[in-house]
Protein backbone atom coordinates (compact mmCIF):
# COMPACT_ATOMS: atom_id res chain seq x y z
CA UNK A 1 0.00 0.00 0.00
CA UNK A 2 2.76 2.46 0.92
CA UNK A 3 4.56 1.71 -2.34
CA UNK A 4 1.32 2.31 -4.31
CA UNK A 5 0.67 5.53 -2.37
CA UNK A 6 4.11 6.98 -3.05
CA UNK A 7 4.05 10.72 -2.32
CA UNK A 8 0.30 11.07 -2.94
CA UNK A 9 -2.74 11.38 -0.75
CA UNK A 10 -5.23 8.52 -0.89
CA UNK A 11 -8.92 8.05 -0.24
CA UNK A 12 -9.79 4.55 0.93
CA UNK A 13 -13.50 3.88 1.11
CA UNK A 14 -15.30 0.72 2.12
CA UNK A 15 -18.46 -0.84 0.75
CA UNK A 16 -20.71 -3.24 2.63
CA UNK A 17 -21.06 -5.67 -0.28
CA UNK A 18 -20.72 -5.99 -4.05
CA UNK A 19 -23.94 -5.99 -6.09
CA UNK A 20 -25.74 -3.62 -3.71
CA UNK A 21 -27.62 -0.54 -4.92
CA UNK A 22 -26.11 2.28 -2.82
CA UNK A 23 -22.56 1.01 -3.28
CA UNK A 24 -23.04 0.88 -7.04
CA UNK A 25 -24.01 4.56 -7.09
CA UNK A 26 -21.03 5.51 -4.92
CA UNK A 27 -18.43 3.69 -6.99
CA UNK A 28 -19.85 5.12 -10.19
CA UNK A 29 -19.93 8.68 -8.84
CA UNK A 30 -16.38 8.39 -7.48
CA UNK A 31 -15.17 7.16 -10.88
CA UNK A 32 -16.69 10.27 -12.48
CA UNK A 33 -14.91 12.46 -9.91
CA UNK A 34 -11.52 10.78 -10.39
CA UNK A 35 -10.11 13.81 -12.31
CA UNK A 36 -10.95 15.99 -9.28
CA UNK A 37 -9.06 13.65 -6.98
CA UNK A 38 -6.13 13.56 -9.42
CA UNK A 39 -5.97 17.40 -9.44
CA UNK A 40 -5.43 17.11 -5.70
CA UNK A 41 -2.74 14.43 -6.03
CA UNK A 42 -5.06 11.90 -4.39
CA UNK A 43 -5.38 8.27 -5.40
CA UNK A 44 -8.65 6.39 -4.94
CA UNK A 45 -9.05 2.82 -3.74
CA UNK A 46 -12.22 0.99 -2.69
CA UNK A 47 -12.65 -2.01 -0.41
CA UNK A 48 -15.31 -4.61 0.21
CA UNK A 49 -15.40 -8.06 1.74
CA UNK A 50 -15.98 -9.72 -1.61
CA UNK A 51 -13.60 -11.55 -3.96
CA UNK A 52 -11.76 -10.23 -7.02
CA UNK A 53 -14.03 -12.26 -9.32
CA UNK A 54 -17.12 -10.69 -7.69
CA UNK A 55 -15.56 -7.22 -8.08
CA UNK A 56 -14.94 -7.91 -11.77
CA UNK A 57 -18.53 -9.05 -12.38
CA UNK A 58 -19.91 -6.08 -10.45
CA UNK A 59 -17.87 -3.60 -12.48
CA UNK A 60 -19.85 -4.45 -15.62
CA UNK A 61 -23.14 -3.91 -13.75
CA UNK A 62 -21.93 -0.48 -12.61
CA UNK A 63 -20.90 0.44 -16.16
CA UNK A 64 -24.46 -0.43 -17.30
CA UNK A 65 -26.14 1.96 -14.83
CA UNK A 66 -23.57 4.73 -14.30
CA UNK A 67 -25.49 7.32 -16.36
CA UNK A 68 -28.30 7.19 -13.79
CA UNK A 69 -26.03 8.70 -11.10
CA UNK A 70 -23.81 11.18 -12.97
CA UNK A 71 -21.24 8.44 -12.80
CA UNK A 72 -18.69 6.58 -14.86
CA UNK A 73 -17.42 3.01 -15.11
CA UNK A 74 -14.98 2.05 -12.34
CA UNK A 75 -11.49 3.37 -13.08
CA UNK A 76 -9.68 2.74 -9.79
CA UNK A 77 -8.67 -0.36 -7.84
CA UNK A 78 -10.95 -2.29 -5.48
CA UNK A 79 -9.45 -4.28 -2.62
CA UNK A 80 -10.88 -7.77 -2.16
CA UNK A 81 -10.89 -8.17 1.63
CA UNK A 82 -12.58 -11.57 1.75
CA UNK A 83 -11.12 -12.45 5.19
CA UNK A 84 -12.04 -8.95 6.53
CA UNK A 85 -8.47 -8.40 7.79
CA UNK A 86 -8.22 -4.81 6.54
CA UNK A 87 -11.82 -3.98 7.44
CA UNK A 88 -11.30 -5.13 11.02
CA UNK A 89 -7.91 -3.41 11.33
CA UNK A 90 -9.41 -0.07 10.19
CA UNK A 91 -12.60 -0.43 12.26
CA UNK A 92 -14.86 -0.80 9.22
CA UNK A 93 -16.98 -3.55 10.80
CA UNK A 94 -19.71 -2.20 13.05
CA UNK A 95 -21.16 -4.80 15.44
CA UNK A 96 -24.52 -2.99 15.60
CA UNK A 97 -24.86 -3.45 11.84
CA UNK A 98 -23.75 -6.80 10.42
CA UNK A 99 -20.58 -8.50 11.61
CA UNK A 100 -19.66 -9.78 8.17
CA UNK A 101 -20.12 -6.56 6.17
CA UNK A 102 -18.33 -3.23 6.28
CA UNK A 103 -20.00 0.08 7.04
CA UNK A 104 -19.40 3.08 4.75
CA UNK A 105 -16.03 4.34 5.94
CA UNK A 106 -13.84 6.96 4.29
CA UNK A 107 -10.18 7.49 5.18
CA UNK A 108 -8.00 10.26 3.84
CA UNK A 109 -4.36 9.14 4.06
CA UNK A 110 -1.54 11.68 3.70
CA UNK A 111 1.74 11.30 1.83
CA UNK A 112 3.30 10.65 5.25
CA UNK A 113 1.20 7.42 5.35
CA UNK A 114 -0.90 8.67 8.29
CA UNK A 115 -4.67 8.96 8.49
CA UNK A 116 -5.67 12.63 8.13
CA UNK A 117 -9.45 12.23 8.33
CA UNK A 118 -12.17 9.62 8.80
CA UNK A 119 -15.88 9.73 8.04
CA UNK A 120 -18.30 6.89 8.80
CA UNK A 121 -21.80 6.56 7.37
CA UNK A 122 -24.42 3.92 8.15
CA UNK A 123 -24.97 1.24 5.52
CA UNK A 124 -28.26 2.87 4.46
CA UNK A 125 -26.78 6.29 3.61
CA UNK A 126 -24.81 7.03 0.47
CA UNK A 127 -21.80 9.30 0.83
CA UNK A 128 -21.51 12.85 -0.47
CA UNK A 129 -18.28 12.83 -2.45
CA UNK A 130 -18.37 16.60 -2.92
CA UNK A 131 -17.97 16.73 0.86
CA UNK A 132 -15.09 14.24 0.67
CA UNK A 133 -13.36 16.53 -1.86
CA UNK A 134 -14.01 19.53 0.43
CA UNK A 135 -12.49 17.59 3.33
CA UNK A 136 -9.47 16.69 1.21
CA UNK A 137 -9.04 20.36 0.20
CA UNK A 138 -9.13 21.35 3.87
CA UNK A 139 -6.63 18.65 4.90
CA UNK A 140 -4.20 19.73 2.20
CA UNK A 141 -4.58 23.46 2.90
CA UNK A 142 -4.18 23.13 6.66
CA UNK A 143 -1.15 20.85 6.22
CA UNK A 144 0.65 23.60 4.24
CA UNK A 145 -0.41 26.68 6.21
CA UNK A 146 -1.11 27.31 9.88
CA UNK A 147 -4.82 27.79 9.37
CA UNK A 148 -8.08 26.00 10.11
CA UNK A 149 -11.21 25.94 7.97
CA UNK A 150 -14.50 27.15 9.51
CA UNK A 151 -17.92 25.52 9.25
CA UNK A 152 -19.19 25.19 5.69
CA UNK A 153 -15.86 26.38 4.30
CA UNK A 154 -15.35 25.95 0.57
CA UNK A 155 -12.05 26.23 -1.28
CA UNK A 156 -11.30 29.95 -1.67
CA UNK A 157 -13.27 31.10 1.39
CA UNK A 158 -11.67 32.88 4.32
CA UNK A 159 -9.93 30.70 6.91
CA UNK A 160 -8.90 31.02 10.56
CA UNK A 161 -5.39 31.45 11.91
CA UNK A 162 -4.74 28.59 14.35
CA UNK A 163 -4.26 29.50 18.04
CA UNK A 164 -0.71 28.06 18.00
CA UNK A 165 0.36 31.08 15.90
CA UNK A 166 0.77 34.17 18.11
CA UNK A 167 -0.04 37.63 16.77
CA UNK A 168 3.62 38.50 16.18
CA UNK A 169 4.21 35.40 14.04
CA UNK A 170 0.84 35.92 12.33
CA UNK A 171 1.99 39.38 11.16
CA UNK A 172 4.87 37.71 9.32
CA UNK A 173 2.78 34.88 7.90
CA UNK A 174 -0.21 37.04 6.97
CA UNK A 175 1.15 40.53 6.18
CA UNK A 176 -2.18 41.66 4.69
CA UNK A 177 -3.67 41.40 8.19
CA UNK A 178 -6.81 39.73 9.49
CA UNK A 179 -10.18 40.46 11.04
CA UNK A 180 -10.53 39.50 14.70
CA UNK A 181 -14.12 39.65 15.96
CA UNK A 182 -12.73 37.94 19.08
CA UNK A 183 -9.07 37.67 20.16
CA UNK A 184 -9.14 33.90 19.56
CA UNK A 185 -10.92 34.19 16.19
CA UNK A 186 -8.57 35.65 13.57
CA UNK A 187 -10.06 35.48 10.09
CA UNK A 188 -7.74 35.75 7.10
CA UNK A 189 -7.96 35.26 3.35
CA UNK A 190 -7.15 31.73 2.26
CA UNK A 191 -3.39 31.50 1.57
CA UNK A 192 -2.40 30.83 -2.03
CA UNK A 193 -0.29 27.78 -2.79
Amino acid sequence: FHEWLGSSYAMIFSHPKDFTPVCSTELSRTAALKPEFEKRNCKIIGLSVDSVSEHTSWESDIADVCDNFKGAPINFPLIADKDRKIAEMYGMIHPAELENLTIRSVFIIGPDKKIKAMITYPMSTGRNFDEVLRLLDSCQLTAKHQVATPANWLNGDDVIIVPAVNDEDAKNKFPEGWKAPKPYLRIVKQPKD
